[in-house]
């Protein structure tokens, strides 16, 4: 079991004044909004701002940017809360960890109660294909999954002059009408907005995750120091033809959603290994495992291991 983190909270909690409206309303609806591209991000108040309209919005997200940091989760260190203002209003809170810290904390400290919905996003960047198994902004959403509470991760194709209020008013849309037919258990969703769908009234299509492998190459440079170093392309999968995807059904501009499940149980290969019988003989200590004192690796780059077989 993972030791508890230290959680750190300055406190001080200015209440929204549409959060204590909507409590006047009687709207019982709590939503969880976090992200991985920081707590500033526009994406992330673009959200905001179409929420309010289903409920009571808190907001809980990185204080820096943690893109491609997956699922990672701070336990070694202290978590730092701190809350955000806008005109000496609350409006969230920065938290000094991953996304997935964001939900853990908002769901056991920072909401009143546990929320009926967790959205993450909008991350600029689509997070189709099996980088869903990178990103923060997926992560996060699978985190509230753990907690039982259906969570939508939402990403926008990145675009220099990303129109994060036209893709909000997309999300809400899907996340509304998810809401409207999901069954009564929680489910895990991912929603990818292609900026070809901004400009029209775009087809949504339900698609599964394309698994096709990309991002594999790397470019080679050399700093000022001499030093090799490697640039990670991330070049998108060629879409693939036997099935229509979220890779593929995006290239035509479709909004794409796909329904996610974070038990990676290969069931099949279950029930058939559950047949085999593995046997294995007790292992004595064997001397070749302990190393001399002092022993350790030694670090060269490889341009100075060049440079030494080039002298020799």
């Amino acid at each position: 079991m993972l030791p508890t983190s230290l959680i750190i909270v300055e406190r001080g909690f200015t209440e929204d004044r549409r959060l204590i409206e909507r409590k006047e309303r009687g709207s019982s609806v709590l939503i969880l909004l976090t992200n991985d591209d920081g707590i500033y991000a526009p994406g992330l108040a673009a959200m905001e701002r179409e929420l309010i309209q289903l409920g009571e919005v808190r907001v809980v997200a990185p204080a820096t940017e943690q893109s491609g940091v997956g699922h990672s989760i701070t336990y070694l260190a202290p978590l730092i809360v701190k809350e955000v203002y806008i005109d000496e209003i609350h409006w969230g809170w920065a938290v000094e960890g991953s996304p997935a810290d964001c939900v853990k904390i908002g769901i056991a400290e920072l909401c009143p109660r546990r929320p009926d919905l967790v959205v993450s996003g909008i991350n600029g960047g689509l997070n189709a294909g099996i980088n869903v198994l990178y990103s923060g902004t997926v992560a996060a959403a699978v985190e509230g999954a753990f907690f039982r509470v259906t969570s939508v991760a939402v990403s926008l194709e990145f675009d220099e002059h990303a129109q994060f209020g036209k893709a909000a008013r997309l999300a809400r849309s899907v996340i509304e009408q998810i809401l409207q037919n999901k069954g009564s258990e929680p489910q895990l969703y991912n929603v990818n907005i292609p900026t070809a769908a901004l400009d029209k009234a775009p087809e949504v299509r339900v698609v599964p995750m394309d698994v096709a492998q990309y991002g594999e190459r790397f470019e080679r440079r050399t700093d000022p120091w001499g030093r090799d170093y490697y640039w990670a392309t991330g070049e998108p999968a060629p879409p693939t033809a036997e099935q229509e995807t979220d890779l593929t059904a995006m290239s035509k501009g479709c909004v794409t959603v796909t329904p996610l499940d974070f038990n990676m149980t290969h069931q099949s290969l279950l029930d058939e290994m559950q047949k085999w019988k593995f046997s294995l003989e007790k292992i004595e200590a064997d001397q070749s495992d302990a190393r001399p004192p002092g022993f350790g690796p030694v670090v060269r780059s490889s341009r100075k291991k060049r440079r030494s077989a080039a002298e020799n």
